[in-house]
């Protein structure tokens, strides 16, 4: 049973060191503000400058599986090429060694009167737990609370650490008898570090726990340099099967540059280090040396820079191999549109709001296209319906569906990880404005759905119904290419135009329906195309509402003050003399309405009173 207890206080150390390595990332992750996602948009063509990035950003957040994630999703999003993605992760695989590096403190020899002594694992670990509290439980403030969380996410780690070296050290034997196995069969001691790294899911916990044994009870370079390229292996093999899920074409390409990079890489180690060692470069002294924590992370170091510093130029290779591999299956026009449009939203991206958010904001941007396509080819369909393009604006209706849908739960998904005021306000507004598309779209087919029941019937309106359903229908066209264009250039000069705009047009469709009585009690119209006629002046006002909703939703984005009181505000814009809403709806006023009264008079009505239908 003694045996047994080791292992498990073995575990609970690495459990310890992998949370604390965990929450540590996610402290350095919010603090950055989104600064590292950004700089990773903003990549070059040049593999050296990916190189770069991808080896800052993951010194930064301590873990190259989350580096190539994102780098995953922002190649799924659009943000970044395939080729663009493939610097950044020959550098993330270099940047994950900085976390051996600052594990090698384990082995820092100083006394208590030496500046080092401060860094000692055993003083700096209780210290950074005690600042981290300090700092989440009394500031209130958001970059103490990150501060915070990598100061405690740094002391849980090496907390872990000691915990595993004190289990270790009491195995000895046992792992001193392992290693030297691997001393004399290389193949084992990859296919360990392989094997080892796919379950714990982290190289940097796997070389954490060399490091542990190389401080207790001391490893040799023979017996650990093929775990360590087998643990390389493991990481890419974690990765892939992390980005793998949901993944698209140039993702998975990406996925399996990493694979191919890094056997690649694990190849021409052993080659070397074969070669090195039968021509005497490598002597006994160097084969046999004894490591300790901070050789075990040079080491690591040592095979992940070289390799990456000597196939870089080879990029274009691993890409080529990677696109043969997998390469783009071909879609049709249908589909590739619909992928077009939903390819934005991926969710690997869900962790950072910034980036998250604009991806979906693009995605409603695309419905507010896609709404007003069938908008116009609705009206297209009351004056002269065709099924072909019956069946175009059903297909429509059903990617505005499915674009509703998927960015609903993508903006829903983002919600745990939205801090900062500016991003729940994005989401906020985004949740309105997807909605008000999506209803739109739906008002479109309504409008189809009562022009392919008018051609069904053998029926049609009157050309003085017709008239009466152009001047409706370019005023309706106005205010949604101006909602529209406000939307997606976030103008809010010209989203203050949209509400005179819908009271004119709310006037006017008031008109229009005092135009349907008179012509239904003077028996002049038949019951059938007068209910249509009014149900299309109903989907018609109601689009004009739904202008009108998302332009204070916009207005509201960008001002506290109507934020939350929309309604109020219309109601006291309404009431008030505010010169240039004044000005604006005495404008379309005019413009409309004046069409109307000239074709009143083409027509030789006299007041309300219009031709029959």
């Amino acid at each position: 049973m003694d045996i047994f207890y080791r292992i498990v206080s073995l575990l609970g150390g690495l459990a310890l060191f992998l949370y604390g390595m965990r929450i540590m990332g996610d402290g350095l992750k919010s603090s950055s503000g989104g600064a590292m996602k950004a700089a990773l948009a903003r990549v070059t063509t040049k593999p050296v400058m990916g190189f770069l990035l991808g080896l800052i950003v993951t010194c930064m957040i301590q873990s190259s599986t989350a580096t190539i994630v994102l780098t995953v999703g922002l190649v799924g999003a659009g943000f970044l090429s395939f080729r663009q993605s493939i610097g950044i992760v020959l550098g993330a695989n270099v940047g994950t060694a900085i976390t051996a590096q600052i594990i090698r403190l384990m082995d820092l020899q100083a006394g208590s009167t030496s500046i080092l002594y401060f860094f000692k694992s055993d003083n700096l670990a209780p210290l950074a737990l005690t600042i981290g509290i300090i700092l989440i439980m009394f500031v209130k403030k958001q970059a103490a609370g990150n501060a915070g969380t990598i100061c405690m996410g740094f002391g849980i780690l090496f907390v872990g650490l000691m915990n595993m070296s004190t289990a270790v050290s009491t195995m000895s034997d046992t792992l001193s008898s392992l290693l030297v196995s691997f001393e004399d069969n290389y193949f084992l001691g990859f296919l360990a570090g392989v094997g080892v790294t796919g379950v714990i899911q982290s190289s940097s916990a796997v070389v954490g726990i060399l490091q542990s044994i190389a401080s207790s009870v001391g490893v040799s370079f023979c017996g650990v340099f093929a775990v360590i390229i087998g643990v390389n292996i493991g990481d890419c093999l974690t990765t892939y099967l992390v980005c793998r899920i949901g993944a698209r074409g140039e993702q998975i390409r990406v996925c399996l540059v990493h694979i191919i990079y890094n056997v690649c890489a694990a190849i021409l180690i052993f080659a070397v280090i074969t070669v090195l060692r039968l021509t005497g470069v490598i002597g006994d002294n160097l084969w046999f040396a004894e490591l300790n924590s901070g050789g075990v992370a040079n080491i690591h170091g040592l095979f992940r820079l070289v390799p990456a510093v000597l196939l870089l130029p080879f990029s274009s290779v691993f890409a080529a191999l990677a696109e043969k591999i997998a390469p783009d299956k071909p879609l049709d026009a249908e589909d590739a549109d619909i992928e077009q449009n939903l390819r934005d939203l991926d969710m690997h991206l869900i962790q950072s709001p910034g980036l998250a958010l604009a991806e979906s904001e693009h995605l409603i941007g695309h419905m507010a296209d896609v709404s007003l396509k069938n908008y116009s080819a609705s009206v297209n369909q009351l004056f002269d319906f065709h099924e072909k393009r019956d069946g175009k604006i059903r297909y429509r209706e059903g990617l505005l569906d499915r674009m509703a849908d998927a960015s609903n739960q993508y903006i829903i998904a983002v919600s745990p990880h939205v801090t900062l005021p500016v991003d729940n306000r994005t989401q906020s507004f985004q949740l309105r404005a997807l909605v008000a598309f999506e209803r739109i779209g739906d008002l479109a087919e309504d409008m189809d759905d009562s022009a392919k029941k008018m051609y069904e019937a053998n029926s049609e309106y009157s050309e003085d119904a017709k008239k009466e359903l152009v001047i409706a229908t370019d005023a309706v066209l106005e205010i949604l290419n101006t909602t529209v264009k406000a939307y997606k250039t976030n103008d809010i000069a010209l989203a203050r135009k949209v509400e005179p705009l819908e009271e004119v047009i709310d006037e006017l469709i008031e008109e229009l329906r005092s135009h349907h009585v008179y012509r239904m009690t003077q028996h002049t119209c038949d019951a059938y195309r007068g209910i249509e006629f009014q149900n299309i002046l109903n989907y018609l006002e109601r689009i004009s509402d739904q202008c009108s909703d998302l332009a204070v939703y916009l207005l509201g984005r960008y001002d506290s003050a109507i934020d939350g009181r929309e309604h109020q505000y219309i109601h006291d814009l309404h009431h008030s003399d505010d010169r240039l809403y004044l000005e604006d709806f005495n404008a379309s006023y005019e413009k409309y309405f004046s069409m109307l009264k000239a074709q009143a008079i083409a027509e030789g009505a006299v007041g309300t009173e219009v031709q029959a239908e």
